[in-house]
C-alpha cells in the first residue's frame, strides 16, 4: 500500500538479517518512523479505560487526577511493552508486541472503582494487583488450563464486555442530560446537541474508516475525536481551562497518587475471573504474532510473554494503572506492513514511557467533551463486542449443547444490565460479584463448557488456523484463534524429547 510503510523498503532490506526475523534492526529513522505508526494506532485504544475508569471514579471533572489516570496508562504501556519486546528471556516474548491497558477488565473496574473523587480506585487497584499475581503464578502451566477457553467460552465473554461498556457511551453523550416529563419527573436523557456533536463524531470515524487507506483508517477513531472537538469549541462545548491543573512533568509523589491499594475479597475474586480470559486472549496473540513473523513459538515462549502481560497489573497499581494485555491491532499493522523487528516495537515504547512523563497531555484527552468521546465509544466499545462475534463465528453451532451454551451465558450477563437491583438482597460481598454480568456469563461459560465438551463424552472443537488476513482485521480486546493457541501449548510440548 503506497501510504504504509513496507518491509520491501529499500532501507529495511538493508537491515542486518539475523536467525529471527523478529531481530532485526531497521535503520533509526525507520525505527522512529514504525515506532510512531505503532503507537498512533493503538493510542486511542491505550488511554480510553483510564477515561472510563476515571469518569465512574467521579473524576471527570478533575483534569489533574485524570492526567495522572491516562500518563500511568501510557507509562505501564511503555515498561509492560519494553518487558515483551526485549525483556529477560523468562519475562517477554521478545516478539513485536505492543501492550497496554486492556479493555478486558474495564466493565468490572468501573463497578469497583465507582463513587466521588477517586475514593475506591484503591479497592481496584488492590484488586488488580492481587489478580496480576494470580495470573503470574497461573504462566507456567497456563498450557494445560487453555483448553478450558475455546472460542466458544472466550467469544460469549468477549462479547458480553463490549455490551456491557455501552452504557459507558451512552452516559458520556447524555453527560448529565435529563428531560422532564409532563408530570414534572425526570429521565436521565441525550440533549439534541448532545446528539449532534455525537453523530458529527461517529460520522467522522465511520467515513474515515471507509476512505482513509490501511493503517490511516486506523487511525480514524483519533480523527473523529479531534474533528467533533473542533466542532464543540464554537459551540461552547469544550472547556479547556482547567488542563493547566494536571502537573506538566511526571511528578514522582503522584506513585500511589489515589491512596495504597485495599484488598477486598469479592473484588480480588472478580479481578481474578477477569485475568483468565487476559491470559487466554495473550496466549493466542502471541501465536497468532508467532504465524505473522515466521518465528518459532514454543511453550516456554508463551509463558515468557504472558509474565509480560500481566505485569502491568501489578506495575500498575503503583503508577495508578490498570491491567494490560497485547493490542490484537498492532497485530493486525504486523500483518499490513510486513514490519516484523521487534525493535520498531522497543521504540514505540520507548514513545509511550516520554509520552506518559507529561500529565499535561492526560490533562487534555480528559478535557474532550463527554459526547465527542461517546460517539467514539460507540465504535471502542462496539468493537470489543464485535470481535466476540468474530470469534464465536468459529464455533460448531451445529451443535445444540453449544448453543445453550451461549444462549444460557448471554441471560445471565444481560440480567444486571437489565434490571441494576436484581441481586440487591443478596450480601454486599457476594451482590458485588452476582451484579457483574462478565463474571456471569464467565462462570457459566466455562462450567456449561466443562459439563458440555469436557467431560461427558462431548465433542470436542477442531482448532481453528490462524490466518493473518483475518488477524489484519482484528479490533481492540479481540481473542484470535484461542483453540490455535491451546493446541500450539500441548503439540510443542509434545515435540520435546
Amino acid at each position: 500500500m503506497s501510504n504504509s510503510p513496507s518491509a520491501k523498503d529499500p532501507a529495511t532490506t538493508n537491515a542486518t538479517l539475523p536467525s529471527r526475523p523478529e531481530d532485526a534492526k531497521p535503520p533509526l529513522r525507520l525505527l522512529l518512523v514504525y515506532g510512531m505508526q505503532h503507537i498512533l494506532t493503538m493510542y486511542a485504544g491505550a488511554v480510553a479505560p483510564a477515561l472510563v475508569i476515571g469518569a465512574a471514579a467521579g473524576l471527570a471533572n478533575d483534569p489533574a487526577s485524570m492526567g495522572v489516570l491516562v500518563s500511568g496508562a501510557l507509562l505501564v504501556a511503555g515498561i509492560a511493552t519494553l518487558l515483551q519486546t526485549v525483556g529477560h528471556r523468562r519475562v517477554g516474548a521478545q516478539m513485536p508486541i505492543v501492550v497496554a491497558a486492556s479493555f478486558v477488565p474495564v466493565s468490572a473496574i468501573t463497578a469497583l472503582a465507582a463513587g466521588q473523587d477517586g475514593e475506591n480506585l484503591p479497592v481496584a487497584f488492590g484488586a488488580s494487583l492481587a489478580a496480576g499475581v494470580f495470573a503470574l503464578c497461573l504462566t507456567p502451566f497456563f498450557g494445560q488450563l487453555i483448553r478450558f477457553f475455546p472460542p466458544v467460552v472466550t467469544g460469549t465473554i468477549i462479547t458480553v464486555i463490549g455490551i456491557s461498556l455501552m452504557p459507558v457511551a451512552a452516559r458520556w453523550i447524555m453527560d448529565g442530560g435529563a428531560h422532564t416529563g409532563a408530570d414534572g419527573g425526570t429521565v436521565p436523557a441525550a440533549p439534541l446537541a448532545n446528539l449532534a456533536l455525537a453523530g458529527v463524531t461517529l460520522a467522522v470515524v465511520l467515513i474515515g474508516s471507509r476512505v482513509l487507506p490501511g493503517v490511516w483508517g486506523r487511525l480514524s477513531v483519533l480523527l473523529g475525536m479531534l474533528v467533533g472537538t473542533l466542532v464543540a469549541l464554537p459551540l461552547g462545548m469544550a472547556d479547556f481551562s482547567r488542563v493547566g491543573e494536571a502537573d506538566i512533568v511526571f511528578d514522582p509523589t503522584s506513585v500511589f497518587y489515589f491512596g495504597p491499594p485495599r484488598f477486598e475479597v469479592a473484588a480480588i475474586v472478580t479481578m481474578c475471573v477477569i485475568m483468565l480470559v487476559v491470559l487466554t486472549e495473550g496466549a493466542s496473540h502471541i501465536i497468532a504474532v508467532g504465524e505473522i513473523t515466521g518465528s518459532r513459538v514454543d511453550a516456554a515462549r508463551i509463558s515468557a510473554g504472558l509474565r509480560a502481560d500481566v505485569s502491568g497489573s501489578i506495575i500498575g497499581p503503583i503508577l495508578n494503572s490498570t491491567p494490560t494485555s497485547s493490542f490484537a491491532q498492532n497485530i493486525g499493522l504486523l500483518a499490513l506492513t510486513g514490519v516484523r523487528s521487534r525493535y520498531v516495537v522497543a521504540v514505540g515504547a520507548g514513545i509511550l514511557v516520554l509520552l506518559g512523563m507529561f500529565p499535561i497531555l492526560g490533562g487534555v484527552m480528559a478535557a474532550l467533551p463527554a459526547p465527542v468521546l461517546g460517539g467514539a465509544g460507540l465504535v471502542l466499545f462496539g468493537s470489543v463486542a464485535a470481535s466476540g462475534v468474530k470469534t464465536l463465528a468459529k464455533v460448531d453451532f451445529g451443535r445444540n449443547l453449544n448453543l445453550v451454551l451461549v444462549a444460557a451465558a448471554f441471560g445471565v450477563a444481560v440480567i444486571p444490565l437489565a434490571y441494576p437491583g436484581f441481586y440487591a438482597f443478596l450480601p454486599a460481598s457476594v451482590e458485588m460479584i452476582a451484579h457483574s454480568g462478565i463474571i456471569g456469563a464467565a462462570v457459566v461459560a466455562i462450567l456449561l463448557n466443562v459439563c458440555f465438551n469436557v467431560i461427558g463424552g462431548g465433542a470436542r472443537e477442531a482448532p481453528a488456523a490462524i490466518e493473518p488476513k483475518e488477524i489484519g482485521g482484528a479490533g481492540p480486546g479481540e481473542a484470535e484463534s484461542t483453540d490455535q493457541a491451546g493446541a500450539a501449548h500441548r503439540g510443542k510440548d509434545a515435540e520435546r524429547p
